[in-house]
């Protein structure tokens, strides 16, 4: 999760999130070049008394600074789009969770595990215990294994919401009568922290989100004891 004076991203636990974060940072690079080379155009500009008249009719110039950024934008559009593909990608996942989003918790449903249905609710302050999250933390985590596809099934039953979880790489609207779907497979165990994104009402920011991905052979013995 992300600590104080944090500047780059989270640390990556999927493979979608580490192609997002090669991705920012090719884009980032680009963007150095462009600031630092339109700076030193302003720079030479404001401080050179030498002036050119074959600036003003110079067909060389205008054809490289027209063709130039195009070429930019191709190299910055072709990995976008490879990784937006990426993550519209589902392929025979091995579990289905259903998280439907209410004002203001998350209701979760295990669809290959007999219906397990739950809420999952922050904790108020007065419930935390030591090395507890305050505002993160929930009562009913959501376990999952690692190593292993999951296809998340996202809804509403009121007003809009977004199922987010930065270190996945995940971020699916839940939208009232539509059911969206996304997919990721962990990489390592742990606990990781999500919050709702999308401004839902009064109590926005406390539907946390929690996921705890353990181990594929732990997770067989059963998710419910988790609850």
């Amino acid at each position: 999760m992300a600590h104080a004076a944090q500047v780059g991203l989270q640390d990556a636990t999927s493979p979608i999130m580490e192609e997002l974060i090669i991705f920012h940072d090719h884009a980032l690079m680009i963007i150095f070049l462009i600031c630092f080379l339109v700076l030193y155009a302003l720079f030479l500009t404001l401080t050179t008394k030498l002036t050119n008249t074959n600036i003003s009719d110079a067909q060389e110039m205008e054809t490289i600074w027209t063709i130039l950024p195009a070429i930019i934008l191709v190299l910055i559009a072709l990995p976008s789009l490879r990784i937006l593909y990426m993550t519209d990608e589902i392929n025979d996942p091995s579990f289905t969770i259903k998280s439907i989003g209410h004002q203001w918790y998350w209701t979760y449903e295990y669809t290959d595990y007999g219906g397990l249905i739950f809420n999952s609710y922050m904790l108020p302050p007065l419930f935390l215990e030591p090395g507890d999250l305050r505002l993160l933390d929930v009562d009913n985590r959501v376990v999952l294994p690692v190593e292993a596809p999951v296809r998340m099934m996202i809804t509403s039953q009121d007003v809009l919401h977004s199922w987010a979880v930065p270190t996945l790489g995940l971020k699916t609207d839940a939208i009232p009568g539509r059911l969206n779907q996304t997919t990721f497979t962990a990489t390592r165990p742990g606990v990781y922290y999500g919050q709702c994104s999308e401004i839902c009402g009064a109590n926005h920011s406390f539907m946390p989100i929690v996921l705890e991905l353990i181990p594929l052979k732990i997770f067989e013995m059963g998710p419910v004891f988790a609850l």
